[in-house]
């Protein structure tokens, strides 16, 4: 049973420390839409969409003014667009015709994003995915809810070269024809097929029809207890996370099955990451600084941040019957203010960073680069991340965002839950030769499991 200390311990950490629900995302399979005919496959995507989700936004609505709990987000993710285009769509512009069909539904049903404009190539391309692909720069251009990624390598496949190169060019082209569209555009290595969050999320084909995926957020309640320790040792430091972690965990699992149980569709995962968002004391930044960092990127912060990106999945894992997803601390630049702060004073750099996506859920997030950044450093800069969790057997991600006109000091807009970056600089060494071998990176030997 939740007692009322229980209660009013929660209350607080709403009230005064951001905890919230980020998202409520609905998993839609689209499998079922499938037609040869374009115009036909439109309409089947548009009902489905518009069908299972009607009551999506409402009821994450309900759910807030009963519980008193924050929902930001409410969103939906598809199956890959690639695979349910795969028949009809023969062009790029069919393919753009699926997503302003995608955007259109998710205006419809009120949703904030939907995801799953999506290819998966990890091993090779087909002629649906290399067109999809393709289609990404218009695709974001012309919708504004349309979220778009493309799964380029794995620890059992090895990474795919020559999508990697493609999706260099496809980032560039894609910050010239739209300035929020490479925001909405992640490269991945190992996606998972249930993250809730955007804008990475997609119905994985090993899912079902509909599924209720939630994620959580408490960056700013972990700070205020890692405050507490101050002075102490590493286990009273890792205890504290952990207990936390775990009563915002369950603040999740309440939602997600109210959700479940009241729209009829399947529980599917928590999501147990630890999401910033640029308002002040709701940044992972300021966790590391509480640790003891003067700046996030400073020397011990990989450190700092394996040790709380571990305790907050030991944590979580322990609330939920189910824990999926990407699962632990989420460090886009543009979206918390920490490490904007710390990219400012010049304690957070791109390699910096990297080193921090060993330990951490995802990637190369949300940064902001000069315009002018070429096609192959954007795919070197993705071979790398690829190669971080296909060795070390997890999800790594990038999302670039060249700045047109924009140089190394400036700063780049966002605007909403996306924030604002300063424009990074990046190693200006060529690549191109590398880039430029065709082929796959196979995968390491400790992929061989069988």
């Amino acid at each position: 049973m939740i007692n009322i200390f229980e209660v009013n311990e929660t209350n607080k950490m709403i009230e005064e420390q951001n905890l919230d629900v980020r998202t409520i995302t609905l998993g839609i399979s689209l499998l079922d839409c499938v037609s040869d005919d374009l115009n036909v496959l439109c309409d089947n995507i548009y009902n489905k969409i518009t069908t299972v989700a009607k009551d999506l936004v409402a009821t994450g609505k309900e759910i807030e003014l009963e519980f008193g709990i924050p929902i930001v987000n409410k969103r939906i993710s598809v199956t890959p667009i690639a695979l349910v285009g795969a028949k009809a769509a023969k062009s790029p512009d069919d393919f753009v015709k699926i997503a302003e069909t995608l955007d259109r539904a998710a205006k419809t049903v009120g949703v904030n994003f939907l995801g799953g404009y999506s290819a998966l190539v990890s091993k090779g391309m087909t002629e649906a995915d290399r067109t999809l692909i393709k289609s990404i720069p218009d695709a974001l251009a012309k919708t504004t809810l349309v979220c778009s990624s493309v799964n380029v390598g794995s620890t059992r496949c090895g990474i795919d070269m020559d999508a990697v190169r493609l999706m260099g060019r496809i980032i560039k082209e894609t910050s010239e024809k739209s300035d929020i569209g490479p925001a909405k555009l992640v490269v991945f290595c190992n996606a998972p097929d249930d993250n809730p969050f955007m804008a990475g999320a997609f119905h994985g084909v090993t899912e079902g029809d509909a599924v209720i995926n939630v994620g959580v957020s408490g960056p700013g309640v972990v700070k205020r207890a890692v405050a507490k320790t101050k002075g102490l040792g590493f286990e009273e430091l890792c205890e504290t996370i952990k207990k936390t972690a775990f009563k915002v965990t369950r603040v999740g699992q309440l939602v997600a099955k109210e959700a479940s149980t009241r729209l009829g569709i399947p529980f599917g995962i928590v999501d147990l990451s630890l999401a910033p968002t640029p308002a002040i004391g709701d940044s992972v930044a300021d966790i590391l600084c509480e640790m003891g960092l003067e700046y996030a990127g400073a020397p011990g912060t990989t450190a700092a941040l394996a040790l709380l990106n571990d305790q907050v999945k030991k944590g979580g894992v322990m609330a939920s019957s189910y824990v999926g997803g990407l699962s632990g601390a989420f460090i886009p630049v543009s979206e918390d203010q920490g490490m904007i702060n710390a990219a400012e004073a010049g304690a957070l750099t791109l390699e910096k960073l990297e080193a921090m996506t060993c330990v951490c859920s995802v990637g190369l997030d949300m940064i902001a680069v000069p315009g002018d950044i070429s096609s192959s450093t954007i795919s070197g800069i993705i071979a790398d991340e690829m190669a971080i969790g296909m060795v070390n057997n997890k999800t790594t991600a990038v999302r670039l965002c060249p700045a047109k006109g924009k140089k190394v000091g400036d700063s780049v807009e966002y605007g909403g839950l996306l924030g604002h970056a300063p424009v990074m600089a990046v190693n200006g060494f060529s690549c191109e030769e590398f880039i430029n071998r065709k082929g796959r990176i196979p995968a390491p030997i400790h992929s061989f499991k069988n």
